[in-house]
C-alpha cells in the first residue's frame, strides 16, 4: 500500500526532526518512535487529492498522516511541537533542532491544511452538482391521464431527496462534534503533559522545602547559641577582644537572619505554585467533563443517522413498490387502449355495411 501511494504522490516540503508518539496506556507520556532525527515530508496525493505526512524510520513507516481541515498544530515549546491524528488514534510529537524548523513546519502545515480545505470543499461541490444532475433527469418516461400511482411515486421522490437533505444535514453536525471531541484531546493531552511536568517539579520542590526545613532549624539553633554568647558576654561587660567577638557575633546573626528571610520567601514560592497546579488539575477536570459531553453528543448523532438511513431504506422500498404498480398500470391501459382501438374498428365496419 505505501509504496503504490508513493508512485502517485509529489513531494512538497521536508525537514528533520525527533518523532514521538504519545503513550496508548497513559496518555501522558511520550515514546521516541525514532533513535534519531529522521526526514519528515509533506506529499500531495493527486490520486485521491489528499495531502499527506509521512516519516520513515529504517524500513517502516512511523508517521502517515492524512491531512484533514480540522487538525491542528500547536507549539508547546520553542523546539517542540504536536498534532492529534483521530485516525490513527495518536498524538505525534516533533522535536526540532532550532527555533526556525520548527517555525517552518507550522507554517507548511497551516498552508498544507488549508490546502486539504479547499479540496474536500470542491469534492462537496462536485458530489451536490452529480446529486443535482441525478435529481433533475427524469427517472421514468413521463405518463399522461394517470393520476393516482403517478401522484404518489412524485411524493416518494419528494420524501427521498428531504431525508438525503436531512442525512446530509446531520452528517454535517456530526463531523462539527467530531472536530469538537478532537480538539477537546488535544488540549487534554496538553494539559496532562503540563500537569506531569508541574507534578515533577513540585515533587522536587516539597524535597527541597524539607532541606531548608531542617537547615532554618539548625540556623535556629546556631543563632539562639549566639544570642546566648552575646548575652554572657554583655553580662561579663568585657572589653577589648571580647567587644571584637561580639562585633562578630553581630554580624553573623545578621547575615543568619538574613539568610532565613530569603529561605521564608522560597517557600512562599513553592506554595504559590503548588495552588497553580491545583488549577491545572481543575482545568484537566473540566476537559475531560467535556470531552465526555462531546461523546455523548456524537453517540446520539450517530444513532439519529441510522434513524435516518433505516427511513431511506423504507422510502426508496416503497418508491420501488410503487413503480411496480406504475408499470403493471400502464401495461393494464395499454390492453385496454388496444382493445377500444379494436372494438373502434369493428363499429367502422359495422356502420359502412
Amino acid at each position: 500500500m505505501f509504496p503504490h501511494h508513493r508512485e502517485r504522490e509529489q513531494p512538497i516540503f521536508s525537514t528533520r526532526a525527533h518523532v514521538f508518539q504519545i503513550d496508548p496506556a497513559t496518555k501522558r507520556n511520550w515514546i521516541p518512535a525514532s533513535k534519531h532525527a529522521v526526514s519528515v515530508s509533506f506529499f500531495y496525493d493527486c490520486g485521491r487529492n489528499v495531502y499527506r505526512i509521512i516519516s520513515v524510520g529504517g524500513t517502516k513507516a512511523i508517521i502517515n498522516c492524512i491531512v484533514t481541515p480540522s487538525m491542528t498544530f500547536t507549539k508547546t515549546s520553542q523546539k517542540f511541537g504536536q498534532w492529534a491524528d483521530s485516525r490513527a488514534n495518536t498524538v505525534y510529537g516533533l522535536g526540532f533542532a532550532t527555533e526556525q524548523q520548527l517555525h517552518q513546519f507550522a507554517d507548511k502545515f497551516k498552508e498544507v491544511k488549508d490546502a486539504a480545505r479547499l479540496a474536500r470543499e470542491k469534492s462537496q461541490d462536485k458530489e451536490l452538482a452529480n446529486t443535482a444532475l441525478s435529481i433533475a433527469a427524469p427517472q421514468s418516461p413521463p405518463v399522461v391521464c394517470v393520476n393516482g400511482p403517478e401522484d404518489k411515486l412524485f411524493r416518494s421522490q419528494s420524501a427521498d431527496i428531504t431525508l438525503s437533505s436531512e442525512k446530509e444535514r446531520i452528517k454535517k453536525m456530526l463531523s462539527e462534534g467530531s472536530i469538537c471531541e478532537m480538539n477537546l484531546e488535544a488540549e487534554l493531552f496538553t494539559l496532562q503533559d503540563s500537569n506531569s511536568k508541574l507534578v515533577a517539579a513540585l515533587h522536587e520542590a516539597n524535597a527541597n522545602v524539607e532541606q531548608w526545613k531542617r537547615q532554618l532549624h539548625a540556623y535556629q539553633d546556631e543563632t539562639e547559641r549566639l544570642r546566648e554568647q552575646v548575652a554572657d558576654l554583655e553580662a561579663h561587660g568585657g572589653h577589648g577582644p571580647s567587644d571584637r567577638l561580639k562585633d562578630e557575633l553581630t554580624q553573623s546573626l545578621e547575615e543568619l537572619e538574613a539568610l532565613l528571610k530569603a529561605k521564608d520567601e522560597e517557600i512562599h514560592i513553592l506554595q504559590s505554585k503548588r495552588a497553580e497546579h491545583h488549577d491545572i488539575e481543575r482545568e484537566r477536570d473540566q476537559a475531560i467533563h467535556r470531552l465526555r459531553e462531546v461523546e455523548m453528543r456524537n453517540s446520539e448523532l450517530e444513532r439519529r443517522i441510522q434513524n435516518t438511513e433505516q427511513n431511506l431504506n423504507n422510502s426508496m422500498e416503497d418508491r420501488d413498490r410503487l413503480d411496480t404498480e406504475l408499470q403493471r398500470s400502464i401495461e393494464i391501459l395499454d390492453i385496454k387502449i388496444f382493445d377500444l382501438n379494436d372494438l373502434r374498428q369493428s363499429l367502422v365496419k359495422l356502420v359502412d355495411k
